[in-house]
C-alpha cells in the first residue's frame, strides 16, 4: 500500500489537531498553523513521518521482531485487533495492565495463571469446584480477559511498542521509555514527541484518520510476511 499523498491525508482529517489551548509546544515544528482555535498540522511533515515510522516497522516484522500494538481508544480497538491478527502480533485494547514491561516476571506468571484457568474452562476441569467457586472463578477469568488475552503468546517483553493515543495511553509509553523499548506511533498536537523512537504527526481522534494511518501500517507490515 503507497503512502497517501497529502490530498489523502487531508480528506482523512489527518491535518486536524487540538485546541490551541491544549496542546504540547514541543509540536511547534510539525504544525502549519490553526484555523479558528484549532491546530492544523504540515501535511507535508505528516506524509513523511508515516513513511519513515511505516519502514522501521516494516524491518522490524521482516526480522521477526514482537512489536506490541497498544489503544484503549474505543473507536481505534477493531483496527488495532485486526492488525495483531493479521500480523500475528500482541495486541493491548481493553485495559493495560501495570507492570506489563516493567514487571514482566510477575506478569508472566499472571499469564500462567490466566491460561491455566482457561484451559480448566474449556476442559471443564473447573467443574470440581463448588458453583459459587466457578463463578467467582468466571468472574476472575473475565478480568483477566481483557487484560491479558492480546499478549497471551507473549514470552517477552516486545522488541517494540505502537501506540495509537500517547496521552491515553500514556503509562505504556512510561514503561517501555523506561526499558529503552522502542515507541512508535501517531502523536497528536497535545502529546510528548520526545517519547517516541518514530511517531505520525496527526490527528488521532478522527476514525477516517486512524482507518488511513493504521490501514498503511498494516499493509506495510503484511508485505514483509
Amino acid at each position: 500500500m503507497p503512502i497517501a499523498t497529502e490530498k489523502e491525508l487531508l480528506d482523512a482529517a489527518c491535518h486536524l489537531g487540538h485546541p490551541t489551548n491544549k496542546w504540547n509546544p514541543r509540536m511547534a515544528q510539525y504544525l502549519y498553523g490553526s484555523r479558528k482555535g484549532i491546530h492544523i498540522f504540515d501535511l507535508t511533515q505528516t506524509r513523511e513521518h508515516l513513511e519513515k515510522v511505516c519502514d522501521a516497522l516494516k524491518k522490524l516484522q521482516t526480522e521477526g521482531k514482537t512489536i506490541l500494538f497498544v489503544s484503549t481508544k474505543q473507536q481505534s480497538i477493531p483496527l488495532i485487533e485486526d492488525i495483531g491478527e493479521s500480523l500475528h502480533q500482541p495486541t493491548v485494547t481493553k485495559k493495560w495492565m501495570p507492570g506489563l514491561l516493567t514487571n514482566w516476571n510477575t506478569i508472566k506468571n499472571r499469564l500462567k495463571y490466566y491460561l491455566d484457568l482457561k484451559e480448566s474452562f474449556r476442559s471443564g476441569e473447573v467443574e470440581k469446584y463448588t458453583k459459587k467457586e466457578q463463578v467467582a472463578l468466571r468472574k476472575k477469568l473475565t478480568k483477566l480477559d481483557a487484560a491479558l488475552s492480546g499478549v497471551s503468546e507473549m514470552k517477552r517483553p516486545p522488541d517494540a511498542v505502537f501506540i495509537v493515543d500517547a496521552v491515553r495511553d500514556s503509562v505504556a509509553i512510561a514503561e517501555a521509555n523506561t526499558l529503552k523499548i522502542p515507541v512508535y506511533g501517531i502523536c497528536d498536537s497535545n502529546a510528548q514527541p520526545s517519547n517516541f523512537t518514530l511517531f505520525v504527526p496527526a490527528n488521532d481522534d478522527a476514525m477516517k484518520s486512524l482507518q488511513l494511518i493504521l490501514g498503511t501500517v498494516k499493509e506495510y507490515l503484511v508485505s514483509a510476511q
